[in-house]
């Protein structure tokens, strides 16, 4: 799925972010309609080309916002070259958004308050008991 995870490093860090490719999606249509191309380059821009979601996996997750009426797609009218399949967020793909946002936040505070001590081994010299 994940073709370049050269920043997070492993495959741990890989698993958790396919789990959120829906997300993720929502989260770009959420500051515009985009296309496909479009969808998968801005995530590639934002991460610096740390993260790069393989084609099929992002078309998979199209279908799958589309059909769960989070995401509603329709053809641009571009004057050229080939026609393009856009995507804009529904109010639900909105509101799952949030939610799965906050979702993850409280997921995140949970793991960092579990791993917090262990994750900064110079900082907790003495303190591990």
């Amino acid at each position: 799925m994940i073709q370049n995870s050269a920043a997070t490093g492993d495959a741990f860090a890989a698993d958790l972010l396919r789990g959120h490719t829906d997300t993720i999606v929502l989260g770009v249509l959420r500051e515009h309609d985009s296309y496909g191309f479009e969808i998968y380059k801005h995530i590639r821009d934002a991460t610096g080309g740390g993260y790069e979601i393989k084609e099929a996996t992002l078309y998979a997750s199209y279908r799958r916002l589309v059909r769960d009426g989070l995401a509603e797609a329709y053809w641009g009218d571009e004057s050229q070259g080939g026609r393009r399949k856009y995507y804009r967020i529904t109010d639900a793909g909105r509101a799952a958004f949030r939610q799965n946002v906050a979702s993850w936040v409280a997921t995140r505070t949970i793991i960092d308050s579990l791993l917090g001590s262990q994750a900064a081994p110079a900082n907790t010299k003495g303190s591990l008991r």
